[in-house]
């Protein structure tokens, strides 16, 4: 590995956190409990230990109770009126807000979700390793197969957002960009299981 300096890029953490848990009988995601704190509390402190100093957060379901039940100190907080509308909606809301923070631009959001506690700061570390200019496209793989987190050069966040629909997230931007996507193995330090429904619960601790 080549020395990194301070001024190296800066890339953002993006957690979507929005879900309303339809399957988990409509409990938000955000505050599921993993080792006695609310689960969007754990995935910023992934991100951050992961080397995003920078962490938006978009809330949607319960966003209210997630303020007020979660301490998430120096993040900024997304309210996506239409989280309903499923991801492509949140990440629609968080690219935007990263777009116009103000301050040194970051040059590349790294999309993670709340409800896959199997990825931890190893994956981050290694898909924001993937990162080599505004345009970067780079994504966790899990035994081949691409997964999150997903990292986004500023250059195509206006692209992603525009293609962001329904529960798709960027998946149609990324069939349509697949050469460019650079894929970082990561089945080795972490497990891509999502928490969607009751029996999920267990991987909770």
């Amino acid at each position: 590995m080549g020395h990194t300096t301070t001024d190296g890029p800066r890339i953002a953490g993006l957690l979507l956190a929005a879900g309303g848990g339809r399957r988990l009988g409509g409990r938000p995601k955000a505050l599921l409990e993993h080792r006695g704190r609310p689960l969007v509390e754990h995935a910023v402190a992934v991100l951050r230990a992961g080397g995003c100093e920078v962490v938006h957060v978009v809330l949607g379901a319960a966003a209210g109770a997630v303020r007020e039940r979660a301490s998430l100190p120096g993040c900024v907080l997304v309210d996506n009126p239409d989280w309903e509308e499923g991801m492509g909606s949140s990440l629609r809301a968080g690219l935007a807000s990263l777009a116009t923070a103000g301050g040194a631009d970051p040059d590349a959001a790294l999309v993670s979700l709340v409800d896959q506690p199997g990825i931890g700061a190893d994956a981050v570390r290694r898909v924001a390793a993937a990162y080599r200019d505004r345009g970067a496209l780079a994504a966790a793989s899990y035994d081949g197969r691409r997964g999150h987190p997903v990292l986004i050069g500023a250059d195509r966040w206006a692209g992603v957002g525009a293609s962001a629909e329904g529960d798709r997230g960027a998946r149609a931007y990324l069939r349509e960009h697949e050469a460019s996507i650079v894929l970082v193995e990561c089945g080795d330090v972490a497990e891509a299981y999502d928490i969607d429904t009751a029996e999920d619960l267990a991987h909770l601790e």
